[in-house]
């Protein structure tokens, strides 16, 4: 990492960044689902849900700025046959984009789930986000499925992908 640069556990007093970052997408169109901003009240349990020992998330800051974040999550929560298996979630602030911080965080995120003894990662993406699919496929995820034309977004349809890595 250069000076400044550093990956860590977020902390709640980054909530506020994470869930701007997160708007952001939501305003960029086919980077979530979402279609109508959040705001802390409804991501705070969320929060709370990614304990730092099983399902961390990790904040990327510059020089004190959080810029972008990473999370685990459980996949298909509480069925026991998929409790090696996580989905992860990635976003970068928009002024920030191309700059290396989703692939440091990629990196990042990848050891740290062979450390946790995860056995799969999961990334589910619209079909339309060719960024996130590049990114995907340059750590060697895989696409693993395709559910064509399910998000609807007034203007237009698009589908969502699953990646897989098998670390």
């Amino acid at each position: 990492m250069m000076d400044g640069h550093v990956i860590r556990k977020a902390q709640i007093e980054d909530l506020e960044e994470i869930i701007n970052i997160y708007n952001c997408s939501i305003f960029s169109k086919f980077e979530t689902a979402d279609t109508l901003k959040i705001n802390w009240k409804k991501r705070i349990s969320w929060f709370k849900n990614h304990k730092s020992e099983t399902y961390p998330i990790f904040v990327y800051e510059i020089k004190g700025i959080v810029v972008g974040w990473i999370s685990l999550s459980p996949y298909r929560k509480g069925r026991k046959a998929l409790r090696f298996t996580i989905e992860i979630s990635y976003y970068v602030h928009p002024e920030f984009k191309q700059k290396g911080i989703g692939s440091n965080l990629m990196e990042y995120v990848i050891e740290i789930s062979r450390g946790l003894n995860y056995k799969t990662l999961l990334a589910i993406v619209l079909d339309k986000n060719v960024r996130s699919i590049n990114l995907l496929t340059k750590y060697g995820f895989s696409k693993w499925g395709h559910l064509p034309n399910i998000a609807d977004f007034d203007i237009s349809e698009c589908g969502h992908l699953y990646y897989g890595l098998r670390l």
